[in-house]
């Protein structure tokens, strides 16, 4: 099993800010919206979508009141565009008619979202309000396979949660699965991986071999 405490450590020294890819504001709406983008869609293409979409629909009233035709036009180049519209609106009609127009700070709140999985809802908890949760997604999954933290073809993201939940510290994992991310970007790609001069060669299973 590789060393978490250690990993963490190095990661913290790469990237010491923690940063997260999308563009929120410090909005839990906006950041709950772009999560749900995000699905099958790169995070630099829901940056440059969503000023224009926010700019339309600014604030929850304003998406549950919207068509889901003109909110689609908007999002089109994200993929699944009607999907993600109706949901969109779906979800802010929820939370404006069951929560007074504020996102939830629950998990079971926001699971019952439309289109809120545990990925949209950990992401929401953790950067918005300082809640554990492990984001898993595709970086998280892959990279941590490699590590060897689970078998590297498991592809699960609800087992990923619960291996790596008891694993890393809960003041830890929002701020670990964003730099997760980052290091997917910069030295472990799905493709070419820069395993000769990674950091974390040590502690990855993958590496050593």
């Amino acid at each position: 099993m590789p060393d978490a405490g250690r990993i963490i450590a190095i990661l913290k020294e790469i990237y010491p800010e923690a940063i997260c890819s999308l563009i929120w504001e410090g909005d839990p709406w906006k950041l709950l919206v772009m999560g749900r983008l995000s699905a099958q869609c790169t995070d630099e293409r829901v940056n440059m979508v969503c000023p224009a979409l926010f700019g339309r629909f600014p604030d929850v009233y304003a998406m549950a009141e919207g068509d889901v035709e003109e909110i689609g036009a908007y999002i089109r180049s994200c993929g699944l565009w009607r999907t993600k519209a109706e949901s969109l609106k779906g979800a802010a009609q929820c939370i404006v008619r069951d929560h007074g127009g504020k996102v939830p700070a629950d998990r079971e709140a926001l699971l019952a979202l439309p289109g809120v999985g545990r990925k949209i809802a950990n992401l929401v908890l953790g950067d918005a309000f300082g809640m554990p949760g492990i984001v898993a997604d595709t970086h998280c999954i892959r990279i941590n396979g490699r590590l060897g933290f689970y078998p590297e073809e498991m592809k699960d993201p609800l087992k990923t949660e619960k291996i790596l939940s008891p694993i890393i510290p809960p003041e830890e994992q929002s701020d670990y699965c964003h730099r997760m991310v980052l290091f997917g970007r910069e030295y472990c790609m799905a493709r070419g991986p820069r395993c000769g001069e990674c950091p974390l060669r040590e502690e990855c299973t993958k590496g050593r071999g």
